[in-house]
């Protein structure tokens, strides 16, 4: 009998590599309205541009022994790079003073990659905060929110240019609020968080799960110049209020009450009133020495800083100021005046 040797049929030959799969969508984290963190990025992100900005450099860095043969040095730039956020259709963006600073020219580039020549409407070095104006219309503004409602442990988003890389989203949580005497700026209530903030960062937009601007990414802490999980943005209100202010008056006003204030030991609540300036409107209001202020306008000034933030950012105006004096609560009614020129 004779055997015929027969291969198996073989059929089609299996990949070395499997094709991707799509994943679940319920593998993606859920969010209010069904949203995902994708689906929030790709909300902000047109709302966040790249700044650069440049200024020439006086003098040359080192001194050129052939200029005498060749001509005078060729001017050198120094190039800024940092990031802004736009809040207005018609071209009005926010980022910080130290991005800007002392620029000469401004460009932003755009999500699109159009690039704009911007205009500085004006700069509040105090709070770190500028106003910058592009010609352009009907641009994807981002939506604000009331940053006094956000809660350690949100999430957040943090949007920007980091190293000049290019347009760049990182994650986090909100690790504190009302962070003061930081040395970085004379207004100061950051709010810190564990997003990835670096170099570049500065003046991009820290949004919440609803794809709101809630602070102006700002500064970190880092010995080595890097991300290290510690990062400060200004709260959205104080970045509204000198927006506000540069915008309509072309500069900040700021208020005085002549006052020194110190905090109270915990748990207490308030601001110690450490000194009253001679005929200041703090005098002239009635405070005295070992008053516990506990709010402006109605607002609680649970420490010195928030209240010196209160007074500065008030400007020149009245203010409602709630006293407790020996244990009695007070209403005082304060006219802020303009500081007293500084030499």
């Amino acid at each position: 009998m004779h055997v015929q040797n027969r291969a198996p049929a073989l059929g089609p030959a299996a990949p070395a590599v499997p094709p991707p799969s799509t994943p679940p969508a319920n593998t993606q984290l859920a969010l209010p309205g069904g949203r995902s963190i994708a689906d929030i990025a790709a909300v902000v992100t047109p709302s966040v541009v790249n700044v650069f900005s440049e200024r020439q450099l006086r003098q040359p860095l080192v001194a050129d022994p052939f200029g005498a043969l060749f001509g005078a040095p060729h001017p050198r730039h120094a190039l800024s790079l940092g990031s802004g956020v736009i809040v207005g259709k018609d071209g009005v963006i926010v980022t910080n003073h130290h991005v800007i600073a002392q620029a000469e020219t401004i460009r932003v580039s755009l999500k699109n990659g159009q690039v704009l020549v911007a205009k500085l409407v004006g700069s509040d070095p105090k709070s770190d905060v500028a106003v910058l104006r592009v010609d352009a219309h009907d641009l994807p503004a981002i939506q604000i929110a009331d940053a006094s409602k956000i809660r350690v442990g949100d999430l957040v988003l943090a949007i920007g240019n980091p190293f000049g890389i290019g347009q760049t989203v990182t994650m986090g949580i909100i690790s504190a609020t009302g962070r003061a005497n930081l040395g970085i700026t004379a207004v100061e209530d950051f709010i810190q968080t564990d997003a990835a903030i670096n170099p570049g960062n500065s003046g991009g937009a820290l949004v919440d799960m609803s794809g709101r601007l809630v602070g102006l990414n700002t500064a970190i802490v880092s010995g080595s110049g890097g991300y290290q999980g510690i990062g400060f943005a200004i709260p959205s209100t104080i970045v509204v209020e000198v927006a506000n202010q540069i915008l309509s008056r072309g500069k900040v006003e700021r208020g005085y009450l002549g006052i020194a204030l110190a905090d109270l030991p915990p748990p207490r609540a308030g601001v110690l009133v450490a000194g009253v300036a001679t005929d200041s409107p703090g005098a002239r209001a009635g405070l005295r020495r070992g008053d516990i202020i506990t709010a402006i306008n109605r607002v609680a000034t649970p420490d010195a800083a928030h209240a010196r933030n209160a007074i500065d950012l008030a400007g020149p105006t009245h203010v409602v100021v709630d006293v407790t004096r020996s244990g009695r609560p007070l209403v005082l009614d304060a006219a802020l005046t303009a500081p007293p020129s500084e030499p």
